[in-house]
């Protein structure tokens, strides 16, 4: 199965040549990369022709403010794969990451990830080439230390196989919140063509690529499952970005709800669509 997977960036190459040198150790190799900028950066061009050893497209927006919901449509739009993967720009996915959403991947379904949040302290260290992500990765019990950092989320790291009993046990046994994050969820090229992808109608706020979209996936008839433990990625620390729906983005997203609009007005369908296939 032909993946692509989406990451919705502003500025932060830093953070982002993290995230494509993780890519590049993916167990799972039938992939393409789309970086999806929200702005129209020069470095961050540069940069992206620097790219070597995966196919990677990019994909940019005037920097006319927030429209993050716009720039994921824009990488919707580009990409060539029948199943897509989304995360920021902020969180570096595990080696499994790709085969894991793969692995799980049925019609009609969502998968919903998490991340684990590390701290200022350690993502310094990652960030200056002091600590590589994979040895968190695959050592997770020598950095027991984030598990006693508020909100670390840190028992999200550990890592099941997504064929291995454990997972398929605790999957039976367990009932696991399914609520969709932005930065770690996946489902059919088709289905999100089907809802005319994003809603741009929201403006320079986070409930167009989670609070939105859960509703909307599921008015459309899609199941969303969970993926934590299975699809793991870490979640770089940064200073908090305020990014509140207000009164009004709230009612028109009631609105929508209560009137089965799960196919949104302002998406997909209004870009030009010369490009899509």
């Amino acid at each position: 199965m032909r993946v692509s997977i989406i990451v919705a960036v502003y500025k932060d190459i830093a953070s982002l040549s993290l995230i494509i040198e993780a890519l590049k150790h993916q167990t799972y190799k039938n992939f393409e990369v789309v970086i999806a900028e929200d702005g129209e950066n020069p470095q961050m061009k540069e940069y992206v022709a620097s790219i070597t050893g995966l196919e990677v497209k990019h994909t940019t927006q005037e920097d006319i403010g927030i429209r993050k919901a716009r720039s994921q449509n824009n990488g919707i739009i580009a990409s060539s794969g029948e199943y897509l993967i989304f995360i920021d720009g902020d969180c570096i996915p595990y080696s499994t990451f790709i085969e894991a959403h793969a692995a799980l991947a049925e019609p009609k379904t969502v998968l919903s990830g998490r991340r684990v949040n590390l701290s200022e302290s350690l993502t310094q260290k990652i960030k200056e080439g002091l600590v590589d992500v994979i040895d968190i990765e695959k050592r997770l019990y020598k950095y027991i230390g984030l598990a006693f950092e508020k909100d670390s989320k840190y028992e999200y790291g550990i890592y099941l196989s997504p064929t291995g009993w454990i997972y398929s046990l605790l999957s039976k046994l367990r009932k696991r919140n399914t609520e969709i994050i932005g930065c770690n969820f996946s489902c059919f090229r088709e289905d999100m063509l089907a809802l005319n992808g994003f809603d741009e109608g929201y403006g320079e706020n986070s409930l167009s690529d989670d609070t939105d979209l859960n509703w909307r996936f599921s008015a459309y008839g899609l199941k969303i499952k969970s993926c934590k433990n299975v699809a793991n990625q870490f979640h770089l620390w940064h200073k908090f970005n305020d990014r509140n729906p207000g009164v009004q983005c709230w009612e028109r997203m009631v609105s929508n709800k209560e009137a089965n609009r799960f196919v949104c007005q302002i998406g997909i369908l209004q870009h030009d669509l010369s490009s899509i296939k």
